[in-house]
């Protein structure tokens, strides 16, 4: 459950490591309710790249077509192959962000993609890439430089949209730095049931103020905001959370769940708070979006800022 339905672009549009192909999936779409957090910046810069002239090409490697028989594969199909030993300890996790280098071929070796040519690294979540990228990312540390010879139903398929390379994907991927996620933030001690401190709305929205803000004002119903939130099961298993990604989200208060709409337009810029959305708020008790979570929902919500 991520609550933005962007990926994130580097380079080429569509056509480079980016699981352009994931679309509007659970783990990046499903918001407190379908809210879009568009990365105009990441966007641009990938416009940019698409619209600037052609950079030279760089040679496939030799066993482009194959992967040869000192390379190991794993139990996905993956197959890889250090090519310069790492300098790091440790691996990236699959919440953690990554600074590489990189360039891929299609099997009969024809280059698709490259930060190396467009001299400048790119920087990305383990997993907002392709399928591929993702395990093989995680069994790399710092300086390591390593060939991936990525089959198709890891990359982007055998008949991907438009503009993507189809097929079995060769890649050289030098791993430059990793940026821990920040930890989740601690569960919070009532969230089984909302204390005999918390207000309830008619709705049976029931919410307390754990940090007052210093606004004066509220969000209306058409009004967009930034937040920073994390939401949990009462059994206190964390689904979703802005923070463990370091980053807010933003989206219009009337494209969120009915608890959140009705929630927020009860804060103030600066204040946080602690919701019980009964499951008629939030997602139902059998939701009918994939991945979802059933029933009762607690979340704690900081207004960062409204417009």
């Amino acid at each position: 459950m991520r609550i933005t339905s962007s990926m994130l672009f580097v380079g080429m549009v569509c056509t480079g490591l980016y699981a352009c192909d994931k679309g509007s999936s659970a783990s990046s779409g499903d918001t407190p309710d379908g809210a879009s957090s568009a990365k105009s910046a990441q966007l641009a810069q990938s416009a940019s790249a698409a619209a600037a002239p052609s950079t030279p090409s760089i040679p496939p490697p030799p066993d482009v077509a194959a992967s040869p028989p000192d390379a190991t594969t794993t139990a996905s199909g993956l197959a890889s192959k250090v090519l310069t030993p790492g300098t790091g300890k440790d691996h990236p996790g699959a919440k953690d962000k990554v600074k590489v280098n990189y360039t891929g071929w299609k099997k009969d070796g024809k280059m698709f993609d490259s930060s190396v040519t467009r001299g400048q690294p790119a920087t990305f979540g383990v997993s907002d890439v392709i399928p591929g990228w993702t395990e093989a990312l995680q069994l790399m540390v710092v300086g390591e430089k390593r060939r991936l010879w990525i089959p198709a139903p890891l990359a982007y398929g055998s008949y991907p949209r438009a503009g993507s390379p189809a097929g079995d994907l060769v890649f050289d991927v030098e791993l430059l730095d990793i940026t821990p996620a920040p930890k989740p933030p601690t569960v919070p001690e009532d969230v089984k049931s909302p204390p005999a401190s918390a207000k309830k709305t008619a709705s049976g929205l029931a919410y307390r103020i754990l940090t007052p803000g210093t606004g004066t004002t509220h969000p209306g119903p058409t009004s967009n905001v930034t937040v920073n939130y994390s939401g949990w099961t009462p059994d206190g298993k964390m689904f979703d959370s802005s923070v463990t990604r370091g980053q807010p989200a933003r989206f219009g208060v009337g494209g969120v769940i009915k608890g959140w709409t009705e929630g927020l337009q009860l804060m103030t810029q600066g204040e946080k708070v602690r919701f019980w959305i009964p499951a008629s708020l939030a997602y139902g008790d059998k939701p009918q979006r994939p991945g979802a979570p059933a029933g009762p929902l607690v979340f704690d919500v900081e207004l960062v800022d409204f417009h």
